[in-house]
């Protein structure tokens, strides 16, 4: 399963123009991420000028246009970017994605906190089981997983049955972009982990998406993780890193998922 992370929240609309900001933007690299192989989308929105949002109005349209235009999985970002407050996190399932984002605890990301304590992370759990979405875990570093493990065994499973994972790695302040990282990760994964996937931000995409098609886990690729597709050369738009991700796994005979194939491993109606 590739999973595309077009937009993020961090980075400058100004500084690189390819990036999908506006809905019309994001539906078109949607689009063309589905077909170089993509089977589900990660979502940030922006508002008119594209600064990070989490309006509520602009969510519903947003996943109604995507449901319209893709048989995308949509994914909303419960994240927002690192100075949205918790309410408004916990608002976003208001929007009904078939799938959210849950980050599984506080981490320094960069000169800020990305806040995540365990009580809102509950709450967002149980919120996302009462709506029907399904949560994909994020891991940006290895007590992440210990905090998994004591939400799963605390509130059972997620709506759906499965627990699905992903590991953001090489954020300054969470765990390193490597595949021996990546492997302890992996293999500290609690007993109801059901699949996991992985993120490599900037330099560490590379050995990350490898490492993931290699130790058999999906991956995230997306302009939100890295922008840039070799030294010294940018990236042109999201599609051309799902594509490269789909062309290495097709050579390592892991073909890419299709959008049924991963509603069937999120246990999505």
């Amino acid at each position: 399963m590739i999973t595309v992370a077009p937009t993020g929240a961090e980075v400058s609309k100004d500084e690189w123009p390819v990036l999908p900001t506006t809905l019309e933007e994001l539906v078109a690299e949607a689009r063309a991420c589905e077909a170089a192989g993509a089977s589900m989308i990660h979502v940030h929105i922006r508002d008119d000028d594209a600064r990070p949002t989490l309006d509520l109005g602009r969510l519903h349209e947003t996943v109604a246009a995507l449901r319209s235009e893709t048989s995308l999985v949509v994914q909303l970002s419960t994240g927002g970017s690192v100075h949205d407050p918790l309410d408004a996190r916990l608002a976003v399932l208001d929007a009904a994605p078939d799938s959210c984002s849950l980050t599984c605890g506080t981490v320094n990301f960069g000169d800020d906190v990305f806040l995540n304590p365990f009580p809102f992370m509950a709450q967002l759990y149980e919120r996302a089981r009462e709506r029907e979405v399904v949560p994909e875990f994020e891991l940006f570093d290895l007590g992440h997983v210990a905090a998994l493990e004591r939400l799963l065994d605390r509130f059972g499973p997620p709506w759906g049955g499965a627990v699905h994972v992903d590991f953001v790695m090489g954020v300054p302040g969470g765990m390193p972009g490597t595949v021996a990282a990546l492997v302890a990760g992996v293999q500290a994964l609690p007993p109801q982990v059901t699949s996991w996937s992985a993120t490599g931000i900037g330099r560490t995409h590379l050995p990350v998406l490898a490492g993931a098609l290699a130790l058999g886990g999906h991956v995230r690729v997306g302009m939100e993780d890295n922008l840039m597709y070799a030294p010294k050369r940018p990236v042109t738009g999201n599609g051309e890193l799902v594509a490269r991700a789909a062309a290495l796994a097709a050579q390592l005979q892991r073909p890419p998922a299709t959008t049924s194939d991963a509603r069937s491993l999120l246990h999505l109606a």
